[in-house]
């Protein structure tokens, strides 16, 4: 059996894991305004938070500045609005981005939402080949699973390959992908389909990346992924594992590449959200606390801990704290950090990586005889797995086949709702007046000129990077760059 940090990396990526050095710990959050979530950044870390993770609104994630018709009402709602450099030089206000690794989950405003973050690092006097983080950067996963895309896939996919090859060069240690199989798992997928799925949007990553003109070895270092920690421990510990060793054999046997690093699956794991009850909310303490144990016996490197009210609202700063000291109960007191891969060498753990990845490489074959992933997802096949094995679980549930504790077994008589979080009604309103100022006090001349040249770079193969930069610059808001990008692409239509 090979061992810790060696190829196929079944074990781990890293010899010693956490002996060595210990996982993130980055805390998803963002609500509001960026000024409230900023207070919520610099209160998780100073109770031990290592990262720190941002949800934007719905109206961020899709082109939709907050006074635009269809952003009423989602405003703040599902995460922090973001509408241009202000908000975020707010967001990260007295947070020193030089010396702190940011993860944005965000997808179709990806490049815009990156060029802000760089600006306002440059502000702060930040050296760009210092920045450390991740930008979630996967649109495939939106078109299968979760549904804020707005432009076409194959304009999407060159606006991906585009911040690849500007980050290379400006940002050498930002992750600038995360392939997420955590949302095609909250979507209702089984353990084998996140992996299999997830993979199958890798390859089409890395595709394009090669068609694009990259060398493998240039890009590959860089991407990451994104997992689902979900409730069948020992499955969950053999799906990481398996999801490694699949990886490090595609990279070298599909993709020849040569560094290491590029065959190494490093990922980010959060704990599933779809298991979590507004039956009995405090049991969701036990499940996230298993579903952690499981991402970190797997050998993930950064974790979030759902929060316990989270079926009810956005986390209260209590329900925060407890999901946090959930992770550090877990390093510092649990001793399973003490050897690299406790679990290495288990006949069941073995069995069950082994399954996982046949199961994978089934899906993945079919997967190329029909032309690939994309085209996989414009037929619907991948999206009908998924909903598929999501009809088959809930009647599981429904026949009392799967027990959810608390839920379909084992009930109480529902009793007072506790505390939730109260979010500050006037938000969309100050939101939408911040950027009705921001637009009035501009220099109406530069803000043009850079989004003609972003327009003319759209309809050229020219790198749409510095161009989006510009245009933030120039105090563009993420409304009217997208707008943009959708005159030139048109927006996706799902069949």
């Amino acid at each position: 059996m090979n061992k810790p940090g060696e190829f196929p990396f079944t074990r781990g990526i890293y010899r010693d894991m956490y002996r060595a050095r210990l996982w993130t710990m980055r805390q998803y959050a963002g609500f509001g305004s960026a000024e409230e979530s900023n207070q919520r950044y610099r209160y998780l870390l100073s109770q031990g938070t290592t990262g720190l993770s941002v949800a934007f609104d719905l109206p961020t994630q899709m082109g939709l500045d907050p006074d635009h018709p269809l952003a009423g009402g989602e405003v703040g709602k599902v995460g922090v609005s973001i509408a241009s450099l202000a908000d975020m030089e707010l967001l990260f206000e007295q947070i020193p981005l030089e010396q702190v690794s940011t993860s944005m989950t965000i997808n179709s405003t990806a490049a815009i939402l990156l060029a802000l973050y760089v600006l306002v690092a440059r502000g702060q006097g930040a050296n760009g080949r210092k920045l450390n983080g991740t930008i979630q950067n996967d649109i495939l996963k939106e078109y299968i699973a979760r549904g804020t895309y707005i432009y076409p896939p194959r304009p999407a996919m060159r606006i991906i390959t585009d911040l690849f090859a500007w980050a290379g060069r400006e940002v050498p240690e930002w992750n600038t992908i995360s392939i997420s199989g955590y949302h095609i798992r909250e979507a209702g997928s089984t353990a084998v389909q996140e992996v299999a799925f997830t993979l199958a949007d890798a390859i089409a990553y890395v595709e394009a990346a090669l068609a694009a003109g990259l060398a493998i070895d240039s890009f590959a270092p860089r991407l990451s992924f994104f997992f689902n920690a979900h409730n069948n421990f020992f499955e969950e510990i053999a799906k990481f594992r398996a999801a490694r060793r699949l990886w490090a054999r595609i990279m070298k046997e599909r993709f020849a590449a040569q560094d290491p690093r590029s065959m190494m699956l490093r990922f980010h794991t959060q704990t599933a959200g779809s298991t979590l009850t507004a039956q009995q909310p405090e049991v969701n303490v036990v499940r996230t606390t298993l579903q952690a144990l499981a991402a970190v016996l797997g050998g993930t490197q950064s974790l979030h801990t759902n929060s316990q009210d989270e079926a009810l609202g956005l986390p209260t700063e209590h329900a925060a704290r407890i999901a946090l000291r959930t992770q550090q109960v877990i390093a510092y007191e649990s001793g399973v950090t003490a050897e690299p891969d406790p679990l290495g060498g288990s006949e069941y753990i073995e069995k069950l990586t082994g399954e996982i990845e046949r199961g994978a490489e089934d899906y993945i074959a079919r997967i190329d005889k029909m032309g690939g992933t994309l085209r996989a997802i414009e037929d619907g096949y991948i999206q009908r797995e998924i909903q598929n094995a999501a009809y088959d679980y809930q009647q599981k549930v429904e026949r009392g086949e799967a027990i959810v504790v608390g839920m379909n077994k084992f009930q109480e008589q529902p009793s007072a709702t506790p505390p939730g979080f109260k979010m500050d009604p006037t938000i969309e309103r100050r939101q939408i007046e911040r950027v009705r100022d921001l637009r009035s006090g501009r220099d109406a001349a530069i803000w043009a000129a850079c989004l003609a040249e972003l327009e003319k770079a759209a309809r050229s193969t020219d790198n749409l990077m510095p161009h989006v930069l510009a245009c933030c610059a120039a105090k563009a808001t993420v409304g009217e760059i997208s707008d943009v990008l959708r005159k030139v692409f048109g927006e996706y239509q799902e069949s």
